[in-house]
């Protein structure tokens, strides 16, 4: 399907954003997430990205800032969450698009660090390997092949290590996965 095209998040797309993640998941959490943290002030609208087919949203992915934390060293990073593709429109490589737009956005905006809770086969495609191999942890039980991490420049996970922390929002809703 290439009848989409991606483009960053404006004020009126929040319904269309919030029906995205409830068809995609079949239940209210990353929506509720994506409203929670919009409502904390923590969603840059530079790092959250609809897919367009004609007027209808179809796709939407959020980098949230997150920190990772060592001791008293915080630093920062951006969490890939949440990523949902609306369920008619699944299987046709938006969600990939999204991310490789996503990435790319957040690259050129000088972040250095994605973290993503997801699909051990599905996200090293993007170039994603498990967050442990860089001593980065997460602050909730997972399995530590679905807890990645990307460095989105060389060496950006050189000397980085530490538990991640995310949003108070995430912790609200009971949501840490893409």
């Amino acid at each position: 399907m290439n009848s989409f095209f991606i483009r960053q998040e404006l004020p009126d797309d929040a319904l269309g954003i919030s029906e995205v993640h409830l068809q995609a998941f079949g239940q209210d959490r990353e929506s509720r997430l994506v409203d929670a943290l919009r409502n904390d002030g923590v969603v840059n609208p530079d790092l959250s990205f609809v897919a367009v087919h004609g007027e209808r949203i179809i796709g939407h992915i959020l980098f949230t800032p997150v920190q990772i934390v060592s001791g008293t060293v915080a630093s920062p990073a951006l969490a890939l969450a949440p990523l949902g593709v609306h369920q008619d429109y699944q299987c046709r490589g938006i969600g990939a698009a999204l991310i490789e737009d996503g990435l790319a956005e957040c690259r050129r905006l000088g972040h250095h660090i994605v973290i993503v809770v997801g699909h051990p086969l599905y996200y090293p495609r993007f170039g994603f390997t498990a967050a442990s191999d860089a001593g980065i942890t997460a602050p909730f039980p997972c399995p530590d092949d679905a807890f990645m991490a990307l460095p989105l420049k060389p060496g950006a996970l050189d000397g980085i290590g530490g538990m991640v922390r995310y949003p108070a929002a995430f912790d609200a809703v009971g949501a840490h996965t893409s």
